[in-house]
């Protein structure tokens, strides 16, 4: 189990790089940024405007691709030994690849102390190994308080499950306070396909349903990686959903009503999994070195929108000093 520290250090290009040969050819990259239409720079503190609103991400299968930038592994059946979706390349709208060092290493310039100091605290608290799947949330107001939990917490992962094609949500999005720029989303057409995947992956599907069968949050161990499912507002988890499940949990009632709002329930699953899991192993965050790189690049893309276009301009200036 990987837990150390991601150091601000890391985001300091060496001196031999190709960073500083291009620099000694070209206007500084820094520069650019700052000029370009668009700040490069993004504090900590701000919440940078984006089209990428939840309603854009979750109308089309089209605003879920927009968020993601790295390479990812192609969607497979077959059983897994461990999720993790990124691939360690980038493919430039010009035709040229990099890797995450070499993203990291272009966008470095563009990006303030404080917010290098989040990225790296993030990605070091980042687990695939807990997901969560929302299942028919006619709120969206639920499905975007639920994003910001998972986003506080370290879920990076999270699936939504649509079982009304003709019904899609509102927009939200001062609910979520732009935490969906920041996680994995994939949107599922049914309950089946959405569950079938997550199983080749090596995850349990845990629905959350009060029934004498259901298995107390703190009787399980949340080591193991688990989807963690919540359902309907009104109608709670489909019976397809509670088939197709390897177990079914409940968050213990003290009070005179049987039941949480949906996304209170989703953070407070979410949470217990996270300290149980800190409690078991000594930490949440599990991802090896090389994946945190990746998604460290993968949030460095994300950050801004002219992030793109400076490590397009950096691959094709390498491309020119290699021939």
């Amino acid at each position: 189990m990987l837990c150390s520290s991601l150091s601000s250090s890391y985001f300091k290009p060496p001196p031999t790089t190709l960073y500083s040969l291009l620099r000694r050819r070209q206007t500084p990259t820094w520069r650019r940024c700052y000029t370009s239409p668009q700040p490069a720079v993004v504090s900590s503190t701000e919440h940078p405007q984006s089209t990428d609103t939840i309603h854009n991400i979750l109308n089309a299968n089209e605003g879920v691709s927009s968020l993601m930038k790295m390479e990812r592994k192609p969607l497979l059946h077959e059983p897994q030994a461990r999720w993790f979706p990124y691939l360690d390349t980038f493919r430039c709208g010009n035709g040229y690849e990099v890797t995450s060092e070499e993203v990291i290493e272009a966008v470095n310039p563009c990006i303030s102390e404080s917010r290098k100091v989040r990225f790296g605290n993030a990605v070091r608290n980042r687990s695939y190994s807990v997901c969560l799947v929302v299942e028919g949330l006619c709120d969206f107001g639920n499905v975007s308080a639920a994003f910001r939990s998972a986003d506080a917490l370290g879920v990076q992962s999270v699936h939504v499950v649509s079982t009304d094609a003709n019904k899609r949500y509102k927009d939200n999005r001062h609910v979520s306070m732009g935490a969906e720029k920041w996680l994995d989303i994939e949107l599922w057409d049914s309950t089946k396909e959405c569950f079938e995947m997550l199983k080749s992956r090596g995850y349990r599907i845990a629905t959350t349903h009060v029934g004498i069968d259901a298995v107390s949050i703190y009787d399980m161990d949340w080591s193991y990686p688990t989807a963690i499912v919540v359902g309907n507002e009104n109608r709670g988890i489909s019976d397809e959903a509670l088939a197709m499940s390897d177990l079914h949990c409940s968050i213990p009632m003290k009070g005179m009503v049987d039941s949480f709002n949906v996304s209170v329930a989703a953070g407070i699953l979410m949470h217990h999994a996270v300290c149980d899991r800190i409690s078991r192993t000594g930490c949440h965050g599990d991802l090896t070195v090389e994946e945190r790189q990746i998604l460290l690049a993968e949030f460095s893309l994300r950050h801004s929108n002219s992030a793109i276009s400076v490590v397009e301009d950096y691959a094709k200036r390498k491309a020119a000093l290699l021939t």
